[in-house]
């Protein structure tokens, strides 16, 4: 067996041990309390209160309850054992996979896996003690971008591709495509209480999700960074729409319930 292949299987065999699988479950807990908290925020400003509905702000309302350092370094590593992971699987778990099917599996656990990436990062940032502003940095990066055609377009190209993930929610949530990574659902009136979560929480993201995409799309095409505000600003621009603070108040409690399933996801996940 060669250098490489020798290295591959023990990074297999260090992924799939249980106390590995344990911390990467542990991940989507983390992200499950984020959901929440951003729900409960987001809930909290169509009740006419304020704050910042987004990852950062949810974040800091976690750094500052009881035991929030010790909650926030738990999140931090269970996001980075669920990010490495996932990179296993983009390598490992795709080997009897061939042809187009393969790169889709890749792309999309790659994919995930960035996505956790990023989110423990932030835990770990805040643990650490310092802070991020989504809104800011999002409009900073905008701004250089809408400076040149490449980089509107790259910015186009971007907002189409969170609506078309935002689309690709709502259809999972309707079609309850997302039991697919389930195992063993507790029968009755349990197991329907999750799948109903699962489902409105997916609808509810994916729409969250599509007016965040729409909005970097007509910043661009608009040429006005400002616009570019990330998820707390796609949430309250709902405001702004006809029975806005109902809509806003949906999404809220639809975060909140895909939060919730995501914890719940946690112990019935395929890993």
């Amino acid at each position: 067996m060669g250098q490489v292949e020798r290295q591959v299987t023990k990074a297999a065999d260090a992924t799939d041990s249980r106390g590995f699988i344990l911390a990467a479950r542990a991940g989507y807990i983390a992200a499950g309390l984020l959901h929440l908290l951003i729900g409960a925020i987001a809930l909290r400003i169509a009740n006419g209160g304020s704050g910042s509905a987004d990852q950062s702000g949810a974040i800091a309302q976690l750094a500052a309850s009881p035991g929030g350092s010790i909650l926030l370094w738990a999140c931090f590593l269970g996001c980075c054992a669920l990010a490495l992971f996932l990179l296993s699987e983009a390598f490992l778990a795709t080997k009897g996979a061939g042809g187009k099917d393969k790169l889709g599996r890749q792309l999309k656990f790659a994919g995930q896996a960035i996505v956790y990436g990023a989110i423990g990062a932030t835990f770990g940032i805040y643990a650490l003690g310092g802070s991020t502003s989504s809104s800011g940095s999002a409009q900073s990066v905008s701004a250089s971008l809408m400076s040149n055609p490449a980089g509107s377009a790259f910015l186009i190209a971007i907002g189409v591709g969170v609506v078309v993930t935002g689309g690709y929610f709502i259809y999972s949530g309707a079609t309850q495509r997302f039991r697919r990574n389930l195992k063993a659902l507790p029968g009755g009136r349990a197991g329907k209480a999750v799948t109903v979560l699962g489902s409105v929480g997916y609808v509810a993201k994916g729409a969250a999700l599509g007016v965040l995409g729409v909005l970097l799309v007509l910043a661009t095409v608009q040429n006005d960074p400002e616009e570019s505000t990330g998820i707390d600003g796609a949430l309250k621009s709902l405001q702004e729409a006809p029975f806005g603070i109902w809509l806003l108040g949906s999404v809220a409690v639809g975060l909140i319930c895909y939060g919730i399933f995501m914890v719940v996801r946690s112990r019935y996940q395929r890993m």
